[in-house]
Formats: structure tokens, C-alpha cells, sequence
């Protein structure tokens, strides 16, 4: 039993092989992170304009006059929150 947890722990890990990835997957990979990129910034520029038409007072004079945390937190929440589900677009 000893002998065989022995082979066990002097065995070296395989050596990686190199990850190589062809110019045309490449290309494919930056040109969807491109579309994807824009179109989460597309959505959060949509989903900042709603939150500003939608509020009743002015988002500007709260967050940097007032000071208020609580707007912030909200609207960092929809960052977050659409920031979700552009990944999980992607990922599929």
C-alpha cells in the first residue's frame, strides 16, 4: 500500500503542451469580442439613459453635489447587472 501512494507522489506531472491558437480563430475571437464589447456598451448606454428619464430628479446634481451613495449604489447595480448578461450572452 506505502509503495504504491510512493509512485504515486514521485510521479512528475506531463509537461503542457504549447496553446497554440490559428490566426483565423484569432481573428474570429477579437472581431465577437469587439461585437460584444460594443454591444454591452451599447445596452449600458440605453440603460443609463432610461435610469435618467425614468428619475425624477437630476442624477448629476445627486451623485456629485448631494453626494448620494445610495444612487450610486443603484446604478452600479445596473453596471453590474447588464454586465451579467452580456457574459452570459457570450458563454452562451
Amino acid at each position: 500500500m506505502t509503495a504504491h501512494l510512493l509512485t504515486l507522489l514521485d510521479t512528475k506531472p506531463a509537461p503542457t503542451a504549447a496553446f497554440v491558437v490559428p490566426i483565423n480563430q484569432m481573428i474570429d475571437l477579437i472581431i465577437e469580442t469587439l461585437a460584444f464589447t460594443l454591444i454591452g456598451l451599447i445596452l449600458f448606454a440605453i440603460a443609463f439613459w432610461i435610469i435618467v428619464k425614468v428619475s425624477p430628479f437630476s442624477i448629476r446634481k445627486e451623485l456629485e453635489d448631494d453626494q448620494n451613495i445610495a444612487l450610486g449604489i443603484v446604478i452600479a447595480a445596473v453596471i453590474i447587472g447588464i454586465s451579467l448578461i452580456v457574459s452570459a450572452a457570450i458563454h452562451g
